[in-house]
């Protein structure tokens, strides 16, 4: 009896409730995005070189992120094969490989080309107005030779593009390789032409704002092949050496 008297007494832990907990795990999920941000942008602008062995102890302290979220940012970037994580060492940023960049490339051609007609067909009045400022800000920053900026606004114009296109399984499988493209470029800009690209650019803009699906697919590909020269040049130099 006494001992009933004292478990009545003693006050019920409560759960807690749904709401709090889905917070928790709202600003989780927050914090790993933007270390994955700040991760991806580091590795693509060079900040974190091909080959660099970094830990979690010094990412978390330039991040200023704790250990959850940013173990979580480096599964992503893991599964992109941004970098590969060494077993109590840290992570190693992956090198870049010429050859296996032109099977990102293959793979780059038939989805562009799939988003590029997408768009074409499928934007909204919004869209196609929102996409064509592009052209304009790409070209003034080859223009100013910006790579940085041309750079920002290419993956601005990557994700338009994809929102256009109302094709997310295509949107989610080429997300990854623009990634690796951006970083290439960084790596190899001096064998790039910035005017070049910008025009590229701004002719499948225009195809996709004007709803021509054949013209848009049309200068993905010839885009791609751009950039598919330019990884050849990048690896002619390299075999020179």
């Amino acid at each position: 009896m006494q001992l009933n008297s004292i478990q009545q007494s003693k006050p019920a832990m409560l759960p807690r409730s749904v709401e709090n907990q889905t917070a928790d795990i709202a600003e989780r999920s927050s914090l790993s995005d933007r270390a994955y941000g700040q991760l991806e942008e580091m590795i693509v602008t060079l900040q974190l070189q091909p080959g660099a062995v970094v830990t979690e102890g010094e990412l978390g302290t330039r991040l200023g992120i704790g250990r959850t979220p940013l173990r979580e940012a480096i599964q992503r970037l893991a599964v992109q094969r941004l970098v590969t994580t060494l077993p109590r060492r840290g992570l190693v940023v992956s090198e870049i490989n010429l050859t296996d960049h032109l099977g990102v490339l293959e793979t780059r051609r038939v989805l562009d080309r799939l988003l590029a007609a997408g768009a074409a067909r499928r934007a909204t009045p919004a869209e196609r107005a929102c996409l064509k400022e592009y052209a304009a800000w790409m070209s003034e920053a080859a223009r100013a030779d910006d790579l940085a900026e041309f750079m920002r606004l290419d993956q601005e114009f990557d994700q338009q593009l994809a929102a256009a296109a109302h094709n997310h399984a295509a949107s989610n499988a080429i997300a990854p390789l623009h990634i690796h493209c951006r970083r290439f470029w960084y790596f190899y800009r001096h064998q790039g032409d910035l005017p070049r690209a910008a025009t590229h650019h701004a002719a499948l803009i225009n195809a996709v704002v004007e709803g021509d699906e054949a013209r848009a697919a049309e200068a993905s590909d010839v885009l791609i092949g751009y950039l598919e020269d330019f990884t050849r040049k990048a690896l002619d130099l390299y075999l020179i050496r």
